[in-house]
């Protein structure tokens, strides 16, 4: 099974909160941005150092269909709909800087993510979500398939984390996706 793929969870350009999650040596490592630097150049050098084959991403990867001359929504993606994500449209300069970052690697699959949804469908009952990092990093701790390294310092780091566990239900074709295919789909 592959194990090269990568979660992100996807933030402001210069905020220091873009976080990553990937596999070393049957490890979980997490890794986050500093303020003031450049997240997308820093996430563009991890891609290609862990050569990664898919992408897995908290983060608008699509446009509403309208755009592109289906559907009358000219805010929402009907999988943006479906798991109460916010507007790719209002997310604007986010939206676009995921996008490019696609683009920068055509021979990559992307996917989009959207923890909250993860948790609400399969965490049921964790209303720590948010609310207590260590307890909440714990629960998810037991449900990885590998430790984590280092436990997350923050819910950057965890929403990656949770990112890359769609990764894995998605490798092992467990996934769930929302959407529409032509439009844009977000995975769980």
């Amino acid at each position: 099974m592959n194990q090269k793929f990568l979660g992100i969870d996807f933030g402001a350009k210069l905020a220091g909160t873009t976080a990553i999650c990937f596999v070393i040596n049957d490890e979980l490592h997490l890794s986050q941005s500093a303020k003031k630097q450049d997240a997308d150049t820093w996430l563009r050098s991890i891609i290609a150092a862990q050569q990664a084959s898919a992408i897995f991403m908290d983060a608008p990867l699509s446009l509403p269909g309208v755009y592109r001359g289906c559907g009358a929504d000219y805010h929402y993606c009907a999988c943006d709909r479906m798991v109460g994500a916010m507007s790719p449209m209002f997310l604007g300069g986010l939206t676009a800087r995921a996008m490019q970052l696609r683009a920068a690697f055509p021979e990559l699959s992307f996917h989009e993510a959207y923890p909250a949804h993860h948790v609400r469908l399969l965490f049921a009952g964790a209303t720590c979500y948010k609310t207590d990092l260590d307890l909440f990093s714990a629960i998810l701790a037991e449900r990885l398939p590998f430790p984590f390294a280092k436990y997350p310092e923050n819910w950057h780091q965890v929403d990656a984390a949770l990112v890359w566990l769609t990764g894995w239900r998605h490798e092992r074709a467990e996934g769930i996706a929302f959407g529409e295919a032509g439009e844009g789909m977000i995975w769980v």
